[in-house]
């Protein structure tokens, strides 16, 4: 069975070839200031970007690499229900939801990582970011204003 790209699909990845160099950096630079941000803040554990130096394997990323990528995850300190993780992603108004990696927009997953029993991340909440082409001023803001609803007084559900 042969495969082939249609000329619209060759020509579109063309066309994004010419920027991409431009557009890899851009993601670069903006989730590295993202990164630095969060890991300035008490709530946060951990930010799991190779290119910080609290990064456990920061020296093979070092070593092995000239830069890094749009693409990382954070760790609160503190668990949270459900309820409380839904109220961080509704109050979101520039991160989109999905695993399209790579992209012009920021996207954000949270979900428990659930790998192995060994690694120190077992059963606990990730936070997985694609940080995109916006400006990072404003994605810093949405993030605040969602990690503000993470400790919330919780809405009655009494009628």
């Amino acid at each position: 069975m042969e495969l082939y790209a249609s000329p619209d699909d060759c020509y579109l990845a063309l066309r994004g070839l010419k920027t991409l160099a431009i557009r890899l950096k851009q993601h670069e630079t903006a989730a590295f200031e993202v990164a630095q941000w969060l890991d300035g803040l008490d709530i946060v554990e951990q930010v799991l970007h190779p290119a910080l130096p609290g990064h456990p394997q920061h020296h093979l990323w070092r070593r092995d690499f000239s830069g890094s990528t749009g693409l990382f995850a954070f760790v609160l300190k503190k668990e949270y229900p459900e309820n409380r993780l839904a109220a961080f992603v509704n109050a979101l108004q520039l991160f989109g939801l999905g695993f399209s990696w790579g992209g012009y927009q920021s996207l954000l997953t949270v979900g428990k990582y659930r790998r192995t029993a060994a690694t120190d991340y077992h059963d606990r909440t990730i936070f997985r970011v694609n940080i995109g082409l916006e400006d990072t001023r404003d994605l810093i803001a949405d993030l605040q204003n969602g990690l503000e609803h993470l400790d919330s007084p919780q809405e009655s559900t009494d009628a």
